[in-house]
Formats: C-alpha cells, structure tokens, sequence
C-alpha cells in the first residue's frame, strides 16, 4: 500500500523537479533598448574621446561581451523596433522611410511571429516596458481612426488595439511613440493610464494627461522594469524588451542630473540613462537570478546630431559616433553602427570582446536557439542567431551579409570587410559635399572605419558583387536559407546613378 502511494509521489515530484531543471535551462532575457545612444557615448567603447562618464555599461561590458560590429536594421526609431521583435527588415512591410506617430496605426500584423509571441510557446513569461512606437489602434469616439498630432476623437476609456499584448507580450506599461510625440500618457496593457484632459509640447504639442511631464518618463520606466523583475522566480524564463526613451529628444535629465557631465543636457541626459541601467541590472543581481540572465544593452540608432549638438560637443573633445561617419538617420555607420553590450554570467566571460558582424534583427533567432528550438520557416526572415559568438565562436550564417537602411529609404550592404551605398551621400539628414560625379559609394570598413576613401570606381567587380546579392536578398523576401517569401509591397532600391552601370 506504501508503495502504490508512494510511486505517483515520486512521479510526481521527480516530473516537478524536471520542469523546474528544464526551466533553469533556459536563460531569462533582458533587452535593453537605449533611444539614440550613440556608439562613442558610452565610455569603454570609445575611451580617448568620450567625455561621459558611463561606469553602469563599462561594468557590464566588463562582466560580459562587447560586440564591436552591431548595427541596428536601420538609422531611425520605429523601423529598428520592427526589425528587433520581428526579426525581419522593416524595409519589407509597409514602412519605407520615416518613421510612425503617436496616433499612426499598427506596423506589425497580429500574425506576424514576434519574438515576445515565439518565447510564450516555449513557456516564457514576456513583459515589453518603455516606448512602443510601432502604431496602436487607438480607440475613437465615432469609429473613425486617429489622424494628424492633434487628434481629439481619442476614446480615452477604451481598449487599445494591436499593440504589445496582442503581439505575444503577457504585459505592457508605457508610452505610445517618442517622448516627443503626443499622446503624453501611459499605457498599461491595453489601456489608457488615466485621461488626456490638457494640451502640451514636448517639442510637438497635443494631447496630454495633466500629470504627464518629460522628466519623470525616463525614471519611471526604470520603476517599472524593477518591480517586474522583482515578481519573477526561478522556475519560470522571462524576457524583457525594455525600450528607454532616453537620450532621445526631449533631452530632459531629471533636476539631480543638471551639471553632472559638464557637457550640457545631453551628457546629463546620458548620465542619467546609464544610471537607470544600472538600477535594472542591480535588480537583476538582487533577484538571486543574474547567473542565467542574459542582459544585453543596445541603442535603436546613432546620436541624433542636432538635438544632441554634436558638432559643439566635439569641439569639447566628445565624439558621440566615435571613429565612425555621420549620425542617426544615415547610412554612414555613426547612423546604425550601436553599441551592444551582453553580460550572461553562466555562459560569457567577462572582458570578452567578439568583432563579428551582427545586426539587431538577430533577437529572435539568438532567443529560438537559447531557448533550444527553431523558428518557423515564414519568421524571422534575417535573423541569425549570435548565440555562437557569445561563446567565442564563429557564427553559422547563411545571411551573406547585413542590409543598411537610412530615413530617406536609401539602402546599403555590409558584407565582410565591404560595405556598398547606394547614395551619393550620407542617405540621411547628414549634409556633407561629395567629390564631383559621385554616384554611389564603397568602403574597405577594415582599413578605412571612417568611410573616408570611397573605392567605388576602383572596384567596380566588388560594387556589382554587392549589388547583386542585395538585389537578391530583397527579391527572395529574406536574406537567411529557407523558402522564397514575400515582401509586403513591392521595394525599390533608389540607387541613385548606380543602376546606369547595369546589374
């Protein structure tokens, strides 16, 4: 009789015990998403020309891995954030330059595999916290959508569609677009904190809820982030997509970090995101759960060079795009080359430093293999997983190379030491005189970072090598191994004069 009893009791316990073993296996993931944080803003990358101090990331570079080589699918806000949780180029849908409002529709279909939608079928809980700015479905008063900056047939009390908790996220508290763009309230969920009962102006005016000010955004997601890490446990894998609305404009340090840099706001304003950054990762520590937590630190773009006034902090010797051309928007790497800092104690040694290409779609592959499964053939159509070079091995990659996208839709390819533009010049808000008779440019990124000696018309073979294979990875609506798909709507390549010398 004790043994009948005593069998299902050790079935039972040993199938607890295996789920829990089973779970720990799986490393919990934090993303980071800095806004418009440049490559040399952050000390230990760019250390003879960075004036900030940012000991909260050179800490966790020093714990983890630094990726020299990342890029962001594209030199502004919303299209990157298309790329990291979709794992395709935004390019492919709707969205061929520029970026969306707080008032514009959804980006991402609600069947379009997420990585946040992928982690949940392998038993993740999932919480995305900060700046959405990928579109919502915002509820109205007469049925009609949302149009323009200001719009007032905003239903304040209905439910809000299409966004992150119908997108594989189990939890959202944030903000609808930039901290510039109106709405100026929260939302939790998929519904309004509150109501926009006045109007203001943090750059662009329109509708706001009477407590909402710029200031408190940047703490308060870091509030937020804590107390979600703090409910977590041991036996269940979380992922975090936390996106800060900092150093983004409006540049707005919180009063205790005025004057701290001794370069202005957007040092203070950096200051500030690196310490905020560091309270989630203390939190992380506390938890008993940072040994299998992988935290990686990225930025959606470069600096943007006009708010940040780049051009007057490198006259105080802080170059915020390093070694690197240009600024956001551009196809310049200082417009998508991000830091990307990733510390997962249990399986990457400290100082370690990978130079391999990687690109901020690869998110959700790296999250399939981490979490020992495999994308459906239709998703993450250019992801690959970097989960190799976290152990310091070569990647497995059938992408030839990674595909640059600038705000005014102009592309570039990066294959090897390569990098081809199809621009004439910075393919973004970047005004710099080109030589005479430029057509298009090409760079030698090993010996020439600063993309200073265009070598297109000495290498014409490596132009159209590059071409062709872009030409490819557009046409086959992927750029990884598997079945020809489709892009949304049909894609132009603007080349500029380069399509006179023939494909």
């Amino acid at each position: 009789m004790m043994k009948s009893i005593l069998k299902p009791l050790l079935l039972t316990l040993c199938c607890f015990t295996g789920a829990a073993h089973a779970a720990s296996d799986k490393p919990n993931i934090i993303f980071i998403l800095a806004d418009d944080l440049g490559y040399g803003d952050v000390h230990c990358l760019n250390p003879e020309r960075c004036k900030i101090a940012t000991p909260q990331m050179d800490q966790l570079a020093a714990q983890g891995m630094v990726f020299t080589d990342a890029h962001s699918s594209s030199s502004v806000c919303t299209p990157t954030r298309y790329g990291i949780l979709t794992g395709r180029y935004n390019w492919r849908s709707r969205l061929q330059n520029g970026v969306l409002y707080g008032f514009d529709q959804p980006l991402i279909p609600p069947d379009r595999l997420t990585v946040a939608g992928f982690l949940k079928t392998q038993d993740y809980r999932t919480a995305a916290i900060g700046k959405w700015h990928l579109g919502l479905g915002l509820p109205t008063t007469h049925g009609k959508t949302t149009r323009g900056q200001r719009a007032t047939n905003v239903d304040w009390k209905g439910r809000i569609s299409g966004g992150p908790v119908e997108l594989g996220f189990d939890y959202y508290y944030g903000i609808s677009a930039s901290l510039d763009m109106p709405p100026y309230i929260y939302i939790e969920n998929d519904r309004f904190v509150g109501e926009c009962t006045t109007t203001k102006a943090f750059h662009r005016k329109g509708p706001a809820h009477a407590d909402f000010e710029a200031v408190d955004v940047l703490p308060e997601i870091g509030r937020q982030s804590v107390e979600y890490i703090q409910q977590q446990n041991a036996d269940e894998p979380f992922f975090m997509y936390i996106a800060l609305t900092s150093p983004h404009t409006p540049i707005a340090p919180s009063d205790d970090w005025k004057g701290n840099s001794e370069l202005g706001v957007y040092g203070d304003f950096v200051m500030q995101t690196d310490a905020v950054i560091g309270e989630i990762v203390s939190a992380v520590d506390a938890s008993g759960l940072a040994e299998n937590t992988m935290i990686v630190v990225t930025s959606d773009n470069g600096c943007s060079a006009k708010p940040s006034k780049a051009k007057e902090l490198e006259q105080q010797g802080h170059y915020s795009s390093a070694e690197f051309r240009g600024y956001k928007s551009d196809l310049w790497d200082g417009g998508h080359r991000v830091p990307f800092i990733v510390r997962w104690p249990a399986k990457v040694d400290p100082g370690s430093v990978s130079d391999q290409t990687i690109c901020l779609t690869d998110l959700i592959a790296t999250s399939a293999e981490l979490a020992g499964s495999k994308l459906p053939e239709t998703a993450g159509e250019d992801s690959v997983s970097f989960a190799p070079a976290l152990k310091g091995e070569p990647m497995d990659s059938s992408r030839k190379g990674v595909i640059h996208h600038s705000i005014g839709g102009k592309f570039a390819y990066r294959q090897g030491k390569w990098k081809l533009l199809l621009a004439t010049g910075s393919g973004g808000w970047t005004k710099e005189k080109m030589p005479a008779g430029t057509v298009a440019q090409l760079y030698d990124m090993t010996a020439d970072p600063g993309e200073q000696n265009n070598l297109y018309n000495s290498h014409p073979e490596v132009a159209q090598r590059l071409l062709a294979q872009l030409q490819s990875d557009v046409k086959r609506g992927r750029s990884t191994d598997g079945p020809e798909l489709s892009n949304d709507v049909p894609v132009k390549l603007k080349m500029s004069g380069l399509s006179k010398k023939g494909k």
